[in-house]
């Protein structure tokens, strides 16, 4: 193996930029709920920040961690992810909002298995792509253990239910099994075969089938399935081009539900306008940038399809948000790395992120 460097510096900074305004958003976004609800404005930034420190220490550990060791914990980490995507369902240990089971209740915080599920998936289709790469071309041989291993997981996910992760990672994977040079004609078949399932599972669940519904006018139904793109688009044209302010968002005021979740983006953009929106989406694409060189450079195989999962995961997600809180997409529930709240996804992804900075230390020239 190539001699170990000094960690990406680029990237590096672009995550420390991120955590930054992610902190800063939460809090500005949470202060009038937090407040109203818990007589301090620093309910849920506290918590964040917490988050965040435990997720710098595991972004510290993975950067440190040589990333090759990551081969031997395939299994064990694959296998205690399932454990946990099925201890979920039990309702003595979960939490649920919302009627969605999604979170184990640990005392100190709610963990939330799909979470982990997007790195164990790349973990595991990273080191398969390695053995394997020769045969991805045939399908039996090849790209039906990766199906199997995927419906798997997505059906676990979809039990809970959480379709905008399990789409997220189903958009992960098939970008890595593209990458591993599968026939574009088992992808398309594949492809077709999923449709009618998935458009059943939209079809069966009423509020799915009406997020879809509203999508094309959210202003038709905008006391209902609509209320929440319809309150992010008013926040995102109140901010023009500079924005009206930090802390002083109108939607925060209890109109936009729990604006430090999925929809912060919206806030962003009404109080730092469209040269914050700007600056925050430079640095994802900061985070593309370098995340693909990495997977160009890194000095094997493994280590190539494990940066690219890694930058995929992350980007397949930062664009269903976007394109959700811009109301190209239906609403999902997919909240925005490194800036909404929510503890799983923040640790899980600085600590992939840490597996990433890893794999650029080892990069060739």
């Amino acid at each position: 193996m190539v001699q170990r460097k000094s960690p990406d510096s680029v990237l590096l900074v672009t995550i420390g930029l991120l955590l930054a305004v992610g902190l800063i958003m939460v809090y500005s976004s949470s202060t009038v709920i937090s407040l109203h609800r818990f007589g301090t404005s620093y309910y849920f930034f506290s918590r964040q920040f917490l988050y965040a420190l435990a997720g710098l220490v595991g972004m510290y550990f993975c950067m440190n961690f040589s990333y090759y060791h990551w081969r031997k914990l395939v299994r064990p980490v694959f296998f205690i992810n399932l454990l946990l995507l099925l201890l979920v369902l039990v309702p003595e240990l979960s939490a649920t909002r919302a009627d969605a089971q999604r979170w184990i209740n640990l005392g100190f915080m709610y963990l939330q298995p799909a979470e982990l599920t997007k790195f164990a998936l790349v973990l595991f289709c990273a080191n398969y792509f390695s053995f394997k790469l020769d045969k991805m071309t045939d399908f039996r041989k090849g790209l039906l253990p990766v199906l199997l291993v995927l419906v798997l997981c997505f059906f676990l996910i979809m039990l809970q239910p959480d379709f905008g992760t399990a789409l997220a990672i189903t958009a992960t994977i098939v970008v890595m099994v593209f990458a591993s040079g599968a026939r574009l004609l088992h992808l398309l078949g594949t492809a077709l075969a999923a449709l009618p399932p998935l458009l059943a599972l939209v079809w069966v669940a009423p509020y799915r089938l009406s997020r879809v519904m509203s999508f094309s006018d959210p202003w038709v139904d905008r006391h209902g399935a609509g209320w929440q793109v319809v309150q992010s688009l008013l926040a995102i044209g109140a901010g023009r081009w500079a924005g009206v302010g930090l802390g002083a968002s109108m939607q925060k005021q209890l109109y936009l539900p729990e604006p430090w979740n999925d929809f912060i983006f919206a806030i962003l953009a009404e109080e730092m306008g469209f040269v914050g929106c700007l600056f925050v989406i430079a640095l994802y694409g900061v985070l593309l940038w370098r995340g693909f060189r990495i997977a160009f450079r890194a000095p094997d195989t493994f280590g190539q399809f494990l940066a690219l999962g890694i930058t995929v995961m992350i980007i397949v997600q930062v664009t269903i948000n976007l394109g959700v809180v811009t109301g190209m997409l239906p609403v999902t529930g997919l909240n925005l790395p490194l800036i909404s709240y929510g503890g799983s996804s923040l640790v899980v992804t600085l600590g992939s992120l840490g597996v990433l900075l890893n794999i650029s230390r080892y990069c060739r020239k």
